[in-house]
């Protein structure tokens, strides 16, 4: 009988070990696969006039980019888009900001799109792909009113900016709090809630992937120290980013600033999902802060 139960032990042990080894295994795949360059040709918009642009960043790529034009050109919108996509996805919010007369420029962050890099770092070097932006329409547009419109890791790579951008206006959508936290969620949302506890095997890779800590990934620290007029978006509906946690953005970010929920929206395309909800926000926002 003893014996058994030593053999059981064993068995216990060496199945525990293994379900670690597999464990770690898959969790450094994984993390190598959500930091991995997601780079593809781009085409050219059909139904928008856009002049293709090059600029360099501090992030150390020669980033690619579309500038289109307003009629009155009353200022100037950098769009900024989420993780794993491209420029092309913000076409349709350049249509009705050239329309309401602001030049726009978009851009692919570094590792995405035409943007050349070898990782994806959640905000990282993508904050001073943000600020090569800012730079580069302000030479562009001398004198203009800048203001940014991020998406996710647009959002966070906009509020990671150090120092704080020279903008005059903020539109950020759906943004994460902390890695941490959002790699919990994205846990969560595939293994449920006890997913949640194993986040520190993907969190703990962030050093050697991305190249900071993550102390340095946390935008919900950076909102209050942000001075600009800023405009919080969130889908009440959002798992990626749970509307609790825009909400507590919201709440720890600095004055001036506004929220607006979008009832039933997911983490997906705010402006797709509510477009003339969105606009109007966007709009008078945009309006009411780039004079």
């Amino acid at each position: 009988m003893k014996r058994f139960i030593l053999n059981k032990r064993h068995w216990i042990i060496r199945f525990g070990l293994a379900a670690l080894a597999l464990g770690l295994i898959v969790s450094w795949v994984e993390g190598g696969r959500l930091c991995a360059s997601t780079n593809h040709p781009v085409a050219l918009p059909k139904d928008l006039a856009v002049q293709p642009v090059t600029f360099s960043s501090a992030s150390g790529a020669n980033l690619s980019g579309w500038i289109a034009e307003g009629a009155t050109n009353r200022g100037v919108v950098i769009l900024q888009h989420g993780v794993r996509s491209d420029k092309s996805t913000m076409v349709a919010r350049a249509k009705f900001l050239t329309q309401a007369g602001y030049a726009v420029l978009m851009f692919d962050f570094q590792a995405h799109g035409e943007s050349p890099g070898e990782k994806i770092t959640f905000g990282y070097l993508e904050s001073r792909d943000s600020e090569a932006a800012v730079e580069f329409v302000k030479n562009r547009f001398p004198n203009k009113p800048v203001g940014i419109i991020g998406i996710s890791l647009g959002a966070a790579a906009t509020v990671l900016a150090n120092p704080p951008l020279d903008v005059q206006a903020l539109v950020l959508e759906m943004m994460y709090p902390t890695i941490e936290e959002a790699t919990k969620d994205r846990i969560e949302m595939r293994l449920g809630s006890p997913g949640r506890l194993l986040s520190p095997l993907l969190t703990t890779q962030i050093p050697l992937r991305a190249g900071c800590k993550p102390e340095e990934l946390r935008p919900i620290i950076q909102v209050a120290k942000i001075s600009v007029p800023k405009l919080f978006l969130a889908g009440t509906a959002d798992q990626d980013t749970k509307f609790s946690e825009s909400q507590a953005i919201f709440a720890a970010a600095a004055e001036p600033k506004q929220f607006l929920p979008f009832e039933g929206a997911r983490h997906q395309d705010l402006h797709d999902f509510a477009p003339t909800q969105y606009e109007k926000a966007v709009l008078e926002f945009l309006n009411a802060h780039l004079k």
